[in-house]
């Protein structure tokens, strides 16, 4: 398992807009990928649980990835969020 700890510094955090195409860049990765905030770990794959977890501005998360193409999937996810100002 590949895992990176992210700050999100989007002011509105990960809402529906940037969580959809968070989602649809995680679904790109045959690897098994979560999202972890606290004790909360979700599906990131999956738009309606990862807004379960209300990432706001400041949170630290965790992208946790296991399968053929983790650290890649880790790396870009990252990027993307550490990218991401709205």
């Amino acid at each position: 398992m590949t895992s990176r700890d992210v700050e999100i510094r989007n002011h509105s955090g990960l809402h529906t807009r940037p969580g959809t195409l968070f989602v649809q860049l995680a679904k790109s990765f045959q690897a098994d990928i979560s999202v972890r905030k606290g004790e909360r770990r979700e599906n990131a794959k999956s738009l309606p649980k990862l807004m379960r977890i209300g990432v706001s501005c400041g949170d630290k998360i965790s992208i946790e990835a296991e399968g053929p193409d983790e650290t890649a999937a880790v790396e870009r996810l990252s990027n993307f969020l550490a990218a991401l100002e709205e």
